[in-house]
């Protein structure tokens, strides 16, 4: 560590230094002085730490702030893990996929997420832990844990495969080895590491009853499914090998187990146009057969290693231009309703591996300064924002989803535009649920709180400890009880299961369960 580094801290707290600008100020003259570099923000909390641990100053939560590295990581409530697995045969032929060999299919080497798990061997331990290790000496709370498991087609690999990879995932959060998966989910409900939730991606004409019921069994909460497109002209084209009604299927199969869903669309594949890429997020929230409840936007891009770079190069593909890319994702943004998280506008492929298609990437920030407002979740979440209870209102929206009806239930600022917590409520009319747990019972498919991730059982006023979660459970079940419903289960997280035992749940067939 720089010498200077125990000088640097004691001088911003004397002096009161609030903002990054002044904190940078501070440390250019120290680098001056010591002819050194400019010291990094994780040498300064590092130094901050050791000096609360001897007792020479009192911590305070802002100077930790100030010295955090990316603190907007945290400002969803969770901090995000993710890894990848190691590079397999994927059934798909799709056009536009990367193809590297050393990688899953459709990952680049040079991807932020993907240079990581190739340092670490792909081994899903290393790639935990060096993970954990990284948000912890940048300042960030790892008590909260969401996991996402990304590369190629999850259940095209071999299912001892899948088992020890979520296994060797929660032996990382719980710094212990176990000698099952449920056992190693077990150590989870009360680790220093909780997962309290765990993403998966697949393809649609993938998904069946059995593999919703594996993917239960590992933990998962979220699927990721590759949709592109609802133009069949197109997905014939590009031989995605997919359906509409695989779409339709699937979506339906994984939200009857409670499943939170995640999208994904890609605007300007060959033989798409600015009109059927709108119709394509039109039929996704106009009609009940889609309403996923995230959705990532991929603007076609070309790299060496697709099929799709020798149709350009041959002229037989060119890409949307910035302009209609723009005007483009501004009808999408129109769409989209209060419900739906837009977690991505742009995958994250460096451009130097991009041969043509958009190389921007502040996509969000451009349309912000074009006065777009987006009605979504991501746009109206409240970051460092402090509430009080009173400033809130209780909304319900209600829309008609995959054979169901689904109720968003949100605590939001009085305007609309923030939003702090929120649950999803599904009721739906199966004869004979495929899981016996699930039969005659309301589901929870999320709840979420939202501000500045604080650690478990803390009393700091932050969004996430004003009882938000409480309330949303009960203004839930008493919907369902409304609807002459006598049974809720949640969809939880390994990680949050205590939290809905002090609820009155208990575990049944991977659900927390309650008779209302």
């Amino acid at each position: 560590m720089h010498e200077y580094a125990h000088e640097i801290v004691k001088e911003a707290i004397e002096q009161h230094v609030a903002d990054a600008a002044e904190l940078k100020r501070i440390k250019v003259v120290y680098a001056k002085k010591y002819s050194e570099t400019v010291i990094e923000n994780s040498k300064l909390l590092r130094a901050y730490r050791e000096m609360i641990a001897r007792g020479e100053v009192d911590r305070d939560d802002e100077m930790w702030t100030l010295f955090s590295k990316r603190k907007i990581r945290n400002l969803s409530g969770v901090a995000v893990i993710t890894v990848l697995t190691k590079p397999f045969f994927c059934p798909g032929r799709c056009i536009y996929c990367p193809t590297e060999v050393r990688m899953p299919k459709s990952y680049l080497a040079n991807e932020p997420g993907a240079a990581r798990a190739v340092r670490n061997e792909f081994d899903p331990y290393r790639q935990v832990s060096s993970r954990l290790k990284t948000l912890h000496d940048n300042g960030h709370n790892t008590d909260k844990c969401e996991l996402i498991v990304l590369g190629g087609t999850w259940d095209a690999y071999p299912h001892d495969y899948r088992e020890e990879f979520i296994k060797r995932c929660f032996d990382a959060f719980n710094e212990s080895e176990s000698a099952t998966l449920d056992e190693a989910k077990t150590k989870n409900e009360t680790a220093k590491h909780r997962v309290i939730g765990l993403t998966l991606e697949t393809r649609p004409d993938h998904v069946t009853h059995d593999e919703a019921k594996h993917l239960r069994h590992l933990g998962c909460t979220r699927v990721q499914l590759g949709v592109q497109t609802t133009d069949q002209k197109v997905l014939d084209l590009i031989k995605r090998d997919q359906t509409n009604q695989q779409v339709i299927d699937a979506t339906r199969i994984l939200k009857e187990a409670g499943f939170k869903i995640s999208h994904h669309y890609m605007q300007g594949l060959p033989g798409a146009t600015p009109e059927s890429d709108v119709q394509t997020v039109k039929d996704a929230f106009l009609t009940p057969d889609y309403q996923p409840d995230h959705i990532k936007i991929y603007p076609t891009v070309v790299v060496k290693t697709a099929i799709l770079y020798r149709w350009w190069k041959d002229g037989r593909y060119t890409p949307y231009t910035h302009e209609q890319l723009l005007r483009l994702l501004v009808e999408i943004k129109k769409i989209v309703p209060e419900y739906v998280r837009i977690e991505r506008l742009i995958r994250d492929i460096p451009g130097e591996s991009i041969e043509a298609g958009n190389k921007v990437t502040n996509l969000r920030q451009l349309l912000e300064e074009q006065g777009v407002v987006c009605r979504c979740i991501r746009c109206r979440e409240p970051k460092l924002q402090k509430v009080h209870f009173e400033d809130t209102e209780l909304v319900v929206r209600e829309y008609n989803a995959s054979q169901g009806k689904e109720f968003f239930i949100s605590y939001e600022s009085h305007d609309k535009k923030t939003i702090y917590a929120f649950t999803r409520l599904r009721l739906q009319k199966l004869e004979k649920h495929w899981i016996p747990a699930l039969q005659d019972a309301a589901l929870i498919r999320e709840i979420h709180t939202y501000g500045q991730l604080v650690p478990i059982d803390s009393g700091a006023g932050s969004v996430q400890h004003v009882g938000f979660g409480k309330r949303l459970m009960q203004e839930a079940e008493a919907l369902a009880r409304k609807a002459g419903y006598t049974k809720i289960a949640v969809i939880a997280g390994i990680g949050v299961r205590e939290y809905f035992r002090k609820l009155g749940y208990h575990l049944e067939d991977e659900y927390m369960v309650k008779a209302l």
